[in-house]
């Protein structure tokens, strides 16, 4: 006798914003604690080479360990565990920051957070790409990206805000990303309780039907698709470089630099709710924008007009928009759902392995000349253009009804 399947209570867009809502909060624990862990180390007796090392291969963690916890979502389809597992460990070791005083204890719980966002990462994308089947691939991700953005302004000023109060003590300000904390996991529990299984939201195969087979390979437009995202990432200046600029060369006050990021990431939101609903309009031309884009950075951040310099970090903020939400739904529409996991690993690994490559190239080449940047970002920007000519033919995204 078969057993009938659970049914969803929730519709896609109450779990797409609901779910908007947990990467909001936890935004605010994590992207809160980062504002502040160089200074927080330092105080611990961490050197600039120490503090360097730690956030390093937290980011390694949380990028290129998704090239593992990509497959196993696949290949267990453990999604809610794995999404809990992955929060848990964020939203357990930013608070317990501000009940250590020893160095090594703060390193080690830096990186376990950053290792608990390359657990859930391919399993909450995954997720939300069978519910944005159902609302737009490009909106659902939007709106998922701009409620996270919303956090990652919320939590470094609540933790601002702490300092303030607190004379600069660290260990309240990390002991108040607490309370987000604890909504974060009694709201996870409430979604799992509402969707368990939010592959129904997709027409497909059947739910509990057998994972894609390990060697199960992956189309070649995804490939094609990667290659693009890594090269017009890799000529993509990071923020530190920009403000590296703002500060030095006096475009602006030092203390205007953390604001102008704050701007950036408003932008972010917006530029991912732009893109997104384009992306449902046009489909794979809503991401031509971003090598046109990336281009025009270092032409207008790195002037030594304030006006031009702070527009061309919005653009910065836009194009970081794009990357986070509309050009990880174009992942569901190209890749079959049992590989998604697998395929939004490598994504993000490629991503932070090209952005790694980007701060490197744009830093070495701002020391030796800001023109030689401009022209080597613009060349490698023609370069990815055409490459995205290649690959949009190939991308036939599938339109929700």
């Amino acid at each position: 006798m078969k057993i009938a399947a659970p049914t969803i209570r929730w519709t896609p867009w109450r779990f797409v914003t609901a779910f908007g809502v947990v990467s909001l909060l936890s935004d605010v624990v994590y992207e809160g604690a980062r504002s502040v862990i160089g200074p927080y180390l330092a105080t611990l007796g961490a050197s600039a080479a120490l503090v360097g090392s730690v956030t390093g291969v937290g980011e390694a963690f949380a990028l290129a360990g998704r090239l593992g916890t990509g497959p196993l979502t696949d290949r267990t389809q453990a999604y809610w565990r794995l999404v809990l597992i992955g929060y848990l460990l964020t939203l357990v070791a930013v608070p317990a920051l501000g009940l250590t005083s020893a160095l090594w204890l703060a390193a080690l719980l830096f990186v376990a957070e950053r290792a608990g966002k390359a657990i859930r990462g391919p399993a909450r994308d995954v997720m939300l790409s069978h519910a944005a089947s159902a609302t737009g691939r490009g909106k659902g991700f939007a709106v998922h990206e701009a409620l996270d953005q919303a956090g990652a302004v919320a939590g470094p000023l609540l933790v601002a805000a702490v300092l303030a109060a607190t004379a600069q003590r660290y260990r309240p300000a990390f002991l108040a990303l607490a309370v987000p904390a604890v909504a974060v996991l009694l709201l996870l529990l409430w979604l799992r309780a509402g969707v368990p299984d939010p592959r129904r939201f997709e027409p497909g195969p059947e739910p509990g039907a057998a994972p894609a087979p390990p060697g199960a390979r992956l189309p070649r437009v995804f490939w094609t698709y990667l290659a693009f995202t890594v090269l017009t990432t890799a000529g993509y200046a990071t923020f530190g470089v920009l403000s590296f600029h703002l500060a030095t060369r006096h475009v602006v006050p030092v203390a205007v630099v953390p604001v102008v990021y704050a701007a950036a990431m408003g932008i972010d939101a917006l530029a991912a709710l732009a893109s997104g609903w384009l992306y449902d309009r046009a489909g794979f031309l809503a991401l031509a924008a971003v090598p046109l884009l990336t281009a025009l950075i270092p032409l207008a951040a790195l002037t030594r007009t304030p006006a031009t310099a702070v527009t061309g970090v919005l653009a910065w903020g836009a194009v970081l928009g794009i990357q986070e939400s509309t050009m990880r739904a174009a992942i569901a529409d190209i890749v079959p759902a049992a590989r998604r996991g697998t395929a939004y690993g490598i994504f993000a690994a490629g991503l932070g392995g090209a952005t790694l490559v980007g701060g490197l190239l744009t830093g070495a080449l701002y020391d030796y000349s800001i023109t030689a940047l401009i022209i080597t970002v613009a060349g490698i920007q023609a370069v990815a253009l055409a490459l995205f000519v290649a690959v949009r033919p190939a991308a036939r995204p599938v339109r929700p009804a």
